[in-house]
């Protein structure tokens, strides 16, 4: 069994940024596939970007593509989402999720957090 714990989230004005963090407790994630998804008011979660176990690899969505960064820590069991030039339609809850396929499809991922809030005021 996993848990996730995010933290970072909170109110930023658009152009701003903020740093999200994914703690895992409990089993290891290490050599889990992690990814981060969001879902607003009235909206499907949608997928935001994923990385590899080993870090090597990673995907983003057309939306954030050279906006945010995912990375991760294996020796502290933490993924990162570094979102820079936040616009008001990254508003959302985000949640991060592990699993053991590299996916941008919800469904795949066996682990998911709560989820942190992130509201971009214009």
């Amino acid at each position: 069994q996993v848990q996730l714990e995010e933290s970072g989230g909170g109110l930023v004005q658009a152009g701003g940024s903020l740093r999200l963090s994914c703690a895992a407790s409990g089993r290891t994630v290490s050599t889990y596939t992690m990814g981060w998804f969001r879902q607003a008011p009235g909206k499907e979660r949608e997928f935001v970007a994923a990385i590899t176990w080993s870090g090597g690899v990673t995907y983003y969505s057309d939306s954030v593509k050279g906006r945010f960064t995912i990375s991760r820590d294996n020796a502290k069991n933490t993924v990162y989402l570094q979102m820079n030039s936040l616009k008001p339609e990254d508003t959302a809850v985000y949640h991060c999720a592990s699993g053991q396929r590299f996916s941008v499809v919800p469904r795949t991922y066996d682990y998911w957090g709560q989820g942190t809030q992130v509201t971009v005021s214009s």
